[in-house]
């Protein structure tokens, strides 16, 4: 049984880029789909989509690369469930000077630290992705 379904998504990623696979399929849930969905919007994935063939529903990721290097040079899990990590909208990270992103769950959903910070929103800091 996996404690941190997030921490997981993450790793995967991390691992399937380090053998440079081209997409990866994990178990599905609406936080990991969202997180998905933001790092497409900020153009660190190609795709996200959810895919519910078998019996359980699938999260299908399709990376993407540069040159045959990844788009993610570092993503690392902030907030963990023994270790919750929240911030006021003054306190939100910078992930190298706004140029990487963190993703922020707010009382709005989830959203990046720089629209959070645009909206005046504080909550758990989920991620810094780079």
């Amino acid at each position: 049984m996996i404690t941190d379904p997030i921490s997981d998504m993450l790793t995967r990623i991390r691992n399937a880029q380090l053998v440079k696979k081209t997409e990866l399929t994990l178990p599905y849930s609406k936080i990991k789909f969202h997180i998905a969905k933001i790092l497409q919007a900020e153009g660190y994935i190609e795709k996200a989509e959810e895919i519910k063939d078998g019996k359980f529903p699938e999260l299908h990721i399709v990376l993407k690369y540069d040159q045959k290097q990844p788009i993610i040079r570092k993503i690392k899990r902030v907030s963990k469930p023994g270790n919750r990590v929240y911030a006021k909208s003054s306190e939100l990270p910078r992930v190298l000077s706004d140029i990487g992103i963190a993703i922020i769950s707010t009382p709005n959903g989830l959203m990046t630290n720089k629209e959070a910070r645009a909206r005046r929103l504080g909550g758990e800091v989920i991620c810094e992705i780079s």
